[in-house]
């Protein structure tokens, strides 16, 4: 047909252990948004990342507009009018945003640098498409959200024609998510063709014209989305029905865990503070979640309260007792778990292997070591346990590098990780990122469970979804400030929503406290 854009016929890839990709065929016509759905685990960004260059395929052939393509790099893709936005950023940390975006297709005047000319087109993308980043500032020093935008505009600099977008709604706001599906038609409405890889049903319902769905390295098949259901597609991608509805019983709160009182975090990007006088109170039996729209200082308050910054001022009481300046191994024996908004940056350490890192607030416990030594058999045994209890599914077990692992299966390992430890409070920064519906199923199932053993649970979530049905409490964080406390049984998605946007504010909450 003249309208196939992208033509992958007999796709096979095989890496040590596991066949990623398994004789798929994937097409996609000019002018549509294909949807490319399965677990963690899947294929998916396997298949995209051989289209994209940085994989070689073992058997199989590539057609762009109908002719033989061989794509040995990312250049040869970009040569063909391919451009991909990682779910992994491929960004250089002590880089600007701009030198980042404009890396490798660098405009010159006379033989000179114009970036000029590169922050003219830059600051005009971002305008027109709703993508405001702020050029100078470095990488290390803006949120993932921000990150996100660059990956994003690094693509539309690029003039790209085949736009592959890999779980780009992972750590955007539900404003921003609605704005990008928005872009995204119109890019189809252009004639380009989009490749749109998540793991969010309402998305693909809204946005794309097919979906194709892959299960353990194979397609399963291409439904018209015009036709089909989210309870066909959840099928089709886990090979059962799933529980869409959440179920849990009223909490039963117990004594106060954590006390913040008049908490300030300095910004690292502006003179102003990032958190200014937060109070709050998290009792055991509850689950308060902090909601807000991306960069409003929920980062910069989980970094101060799990020790990964000093806070400016303020009080942090964990059990009654100050933890203000302890360490963050202190405050880990005094019974925090954390799991970490930026997984590769503050949750794993890549190299290691998936045991190690399964143990790696553990393994000086009595059970994992003697006299210094670790001991092998108990810390894979303890590995094998919990690979097997969250579904973390790798191509040689424990013994798997971390990171060749898919960014989902990373995130399983985290909370499993963090949740087994048993602590009396368990910080879950987007807990549920860049999971399939069945790995979000079971994380829900599990936040609830440590609810109702009497743990504390301090949720921050950008899924309105997610803050409405497992939350307890509601905490509204705007510009560095609780603005509000809404019940969830009690409230909107809407009305959330305007709090998240400013919109609205409670005066004299006096820090927060559950009611009654």
């Amino acid at each position: 047909m003249d309208d196939i854009v992208i033509s992958m016929q007999g796709i096979t890839k095989e890496f040590p252990g596991i066949i990623a990709n398994d004789d798929i065929t994937f097409e996609v016509r000019k002018g549509e948004i294909h949807a490319l759905l399965g677990e963690n685990g899947a294929g998916k960004s396997t298949l995209m990342s051989i289209l994209f260059g940085l994989y070689q395929p073992d058997k199989g052939h590539i057609f762009i507009h109908g002719r033989p393509a061989r794509i040995h790099n990312p250049n040869d893709a970009n040569a063909l009018k391919i451009g991909m936005v990682h779910q992994h950023f491929k960004l250089v940390e002590v880089f600007s945003v701009i030198d980042n975006i404009m890396l490798g297709a660098e405009p010159t005047k006379r033989g000179f640098l114009d970036t000029a000319a590169a922050r003219k087109k830059i600051t005009d993308l971002s305008e027109q498409y709703g993508l405001r980043v702020e050029p100078d500032a470095l990488i290390e020093d803006i949120s993932v959200g921000m990150q996100q935008r660059v990956e994003i505009l690094k693509m539309l600099y690029r003039d790209n024609e085949i736009l592959i977008f890999d779980e780009p709604t992972a750590v955007l706001t539900p404003q921003e998510i609605d704005e990008l599906m928005e872009i995204m038609r119109n890019f189809a409405k252009e004639g380009k063709s989009i490749v749109f890889i998540t793991h969010k049903l309402n998305e693909i319902m809204a946005a794309a014209d097919r979906c194709t769905v892959l299960r353990k390295g194979r397609c399963v098949g291409t439904v018209n989305i015009a036709d089909t259901t989210k309870e066909r597609l959840s099928h089709m991608m886990v090979g059962r029905d799933v529980d869409f509805s959440i179920q849990k019983a009223p909490a039963k709160t117990g004594d106060l865990v954590l006390w913040v009182q008049k908490l300030t975090v300095p910004s690292k990007l502006h003179k102003n503070n990032a958190v200014k006088d937060v109070s709050l109170k998290v009792y055991a039996g509850e689950i308060v979640c902090i909601a807000g729209i991306e960069g409003n200082g929920q980062s910069e308050f989980v970094a101060a309260l799990t020790g990964l910054e000093k806070p400016g001022d303020g009080v942090i009481l964990l059990n009654g007792k100050d933890i203000t300046g302890a360490s963050i191994r202190e405050r880990s024996k005094r019974g925090i778990s954390h799991i970490p908004e930026d997984r590769h940056k503050h949750g794993l350490i890549l190299d290691y292997t998936l045991k190690e890192n399964l143990v790696l607030q553990r393994y000086w416990q009595a059970g994992f070591q003697s006299r210094g030594f670790i001991l092998k058999k108990a810390v894979r045994q303890y590995a094998d346990d919990l690979i097997t209890r969250f579904d973390v599914r790798s191509s040689q077990g424990a013994d798997t590098v971390t990171r060749s692992m898919s960014g989902g299966n990373q995130q399983k390992a985290i909370v499993a990780r963090e949740i087994d430890q048993k602590k009396n409070l368990l910080v879950a920064v987007q807990p549920t990122r860049g999971l399939d519906i069945g790995a979000i199923e079971t994380i829900h199932k599990q936040l609830i469970a440590q609810r109702d053993a009497g743990k504390a649970v301090l949720l921050i979530s950008l899924e309105l979804e997610e803050v409405m049905n497992i939350s307890d409490r509601i905490l509204v964080m705007y510009e560095g400030e609780i603005v509000g406390e809404l019940d969830p049984k009690q409230t909107t998605m809407r009305e959330l929503g305007m709090y998240m946007a400013g919109a609205a504010r409670q005066t004299g909450q006096g820090g927060y406290d559950r009611a009654g």
